[in-house]
């Protein structure tokens, strides 16, 4: 196996002639969704929204963040900010309906504004996030709670799932900020109980958790978005994937570089010959579902595993990342600057109930796009961590 570097040098002009469509395409689609907090696309192919408390709100802007910085189009730019702003509605108004995704929501917005421009105002909306993700800390339990209320008609009180690693970032960043562990602490006893109740010996890993409120002790799993109990959901293997890596990247705690370490070969390992994850790993192999937020989540997760790894080592998971990216490129990207979708074969869930229209199988996903957009940009040498 080559090393990363030399992996990394090879995919230089591919990687660049990538991103011209990417900014082709995207200056395009942030003229028309200046004003919009997108989370999808409609079926005539241009960007629909959910509510102003949806965990997905922040990812457009965070892209729109991620092309100004390469590109210096000031379009770009003025569509982050304008995301931010509109946000302000659940950050001040809605706080009572916002969940533990407050990360995804406001670490690529403000977060992005205040380390990178020194924005008072974003930095103020990001440590109001971060501490709104630390109040959600169960003492005794130890875990950081997911949703509010209930799920498929369970109390969802003391549950954990794995998406929650991703967001552990922005309370590295706040202890960070304010020079106060009191927030990493917290997201380093989350990402222990995830060691321990989330991701299996096999590398595989469990997408909800309930627990003990007390003990903090496992009680029962769930399949939540996968095939069923004891299955492999994609995206949440990404979402460990990911989420570990940068949990050592903030922390330099070698059990979260063994931990990454351990679901990425998982993932490799169960991504067919063609490179396209499917949904879930463990589902039957009929019907063919993909889903690229699996793909573009993971790419970026193994992209920064090499750079964390001795060079030799990290030539696999480099290797991983350009291989799953260029698939998709080659398979589920529409290039055409006229409509809103970009990468394709997005799956929000495994359609358990045969109903691929609710579940939304192959649909365009705006994180699938972030996500793509980050891994271009991290093979182009993007030394920025929006995370």
């Amino acid at each position: 196996m080559k090393s990363y570097q030399t992996i990394l040098a090879e995919t230089q002009a591919w990687a660049q002639e990538v991103f011209k469509k990417i900014d082709n395409k995207l200056s395009q689609m942030t003229l028309r969704s200046y004003d919009k907090l997108p989370d999808g696309v409609t079926e005539d192919g241009f960007h629909k929204e959910k509510s102003i408390n949806w965990w997905t709100n922040g990812f457009w802007g965070g892209t729109n963040h991620l092309m100004y910085m390469q590109t210096g189009n000031e379009d770009y730019l003025k569509t982050a900010r304008r995301s931010e702003q509109k946000m302000d509605e659940a950050l001040h108004h809605n706080v009572d309906k916002l969940h533990h995704d407050v990360g995804f929501m406001w670490h690529l917005l403000s977060g992005i504004n205040a380390r990178l421009y020194k924005d008072p105002e974003s930095r103020n909306r990001n440590l109001l996030a971060a501490a709104t993700l630390s109040s959600r800390f169960v003492l005794g339990g130890n875990f950081i709670r997911a949703w509010n209320g209930a799920w498929g008609g369970c109390s969802n009180y003391n549950w954990t799932i794995v998406d929650c690693m991703m967001n552990l970032p922005i309370l590295y960043w706040a202890s960070e900020e304010v020079g106060d562990d009191r927030f990493k602490r917290v997201a380093m006893a989350h990402a222990d109980m995830c060691i321990r109740d989330h991701v299996r010996p096999d590398g595989s890993v469990v997408h909800i958790v309930e627990h003990d409120r007390e003990t903090g002790e496992c009680v029962k799993t769930y399949g939540g978005q996968g095939y069923e109990v004891g299955s492999s959901w994609s995206r949440g293997q990404a979402w460990g994937l990911y989420g570990f890596v940068l949990s050592y990247m903030h922390t330099k705690e070698q059990r979260y570089l063994d931990t990454a370490k351990r679901i990425a070969n998982y993932f490799i390992a169960n991504c067919c010959d063609d490179w396209l994850p499917r949904v879930d790993f463990r589902a039957p192999a009929e019907p063919v579902m993909y889903d690229s937020t699996a793909g573009a989540c993971a790419a970026c997760g193994l992209i920064e595993l090499a750079k964390n790894l001795p060079e030799n080592e990290g030539g696999m998971y480099m290797h991983a990342a350009v291989q799953i990216l260029k698939a998709m490129t080659e398979n589920f990207v529409d290039w055409d600057p006229a409509n809103d979708h970009m990468l394709g074969y997005g799956t929000v869930r495994f359609p358990v109930d045969g109903d691929w229209k609710k579940a939304e199988v192959h649909v365009s996903i705006i994180y699938a796009e972030y996500f793509y957009t980050e891994a271009i940009l991290k093979l182009l040498g993007m030394e920025f961590n929006p995370w």
